[in-house]
């Protein structure tokens, strides 16, 4: 297991049993964009066969922020379900899980860590991560079902999601 800890004392551990899964379910399905109405089963599954990051606060070890990779632990990293608690934004803590994710990784001989992101480009950059080189030679198989953008809920066929004027 990996665990590092900040100069204000705050703590990163890939420690499973650390893991508050209730408040991780929390944290995606109602307040990370991309995860928003996911079930507990899926956030427990989806940790359950990921290497996880918390990051736990200095006063009591309350849980602050989290991280899931996806990864053989050889080549290949997918950073996903990065997520920083609100009251605890602003103080880099972000840029720090991203710092040790990839420094973990590359302990372990991970060469490439793939991640997707609408807003945090910025956080991401300043740690190494660029956009792809030669992004046509990638591709992608999404079966996600539509999501409306305001409930996180599965759209009906029937019935899509509209903005009226």
């Amino acid at each position: 297991m990996f665990s590092s800890t900040r100069s204000d004392g705050h703590l990163i551990s890939t420690d499973p049993a650390r893991l508050d899964l209730d408040l991780v379910h929390r944290w995606l399905s109602t307040d990370a964009y991309w995860a928003l109405g996911r079930d507990r089963e899926t956030v427990v599954r989806a940790f359950a066969g990921s290497l996880p990051f918390g990051v736990y606060r200095p006063e009591d070890g309350r849980p602050v922020a989290v991280a899931r990779v996806v990864t053989d632990g050889a080549t290949f990293a997918w950073l996903c379900d990065v997520y920083v608690d609100r009251a605890a934004r602003g103080i880099g803590l972000g840029g720090w899980l991203a710092e040790a994710v990839r420094d973990h990784l590359a302990d372990l001989g991970v060469r490439r860590i793939l991640l997707a992101t609408n807003d945090a480009h910025q956080v991401y950059a300043r740690v190494g991560f660029t956009p792809l080189d030669n992004p046509e030679r990638w591709m992608n198989l999404d079966r996600r079902p539509p999501v409306t953008p305001l409930t996180g809920k599965e759209q009906s066929s029937e019935s899509p999601l509209t903005v009226e004027p």
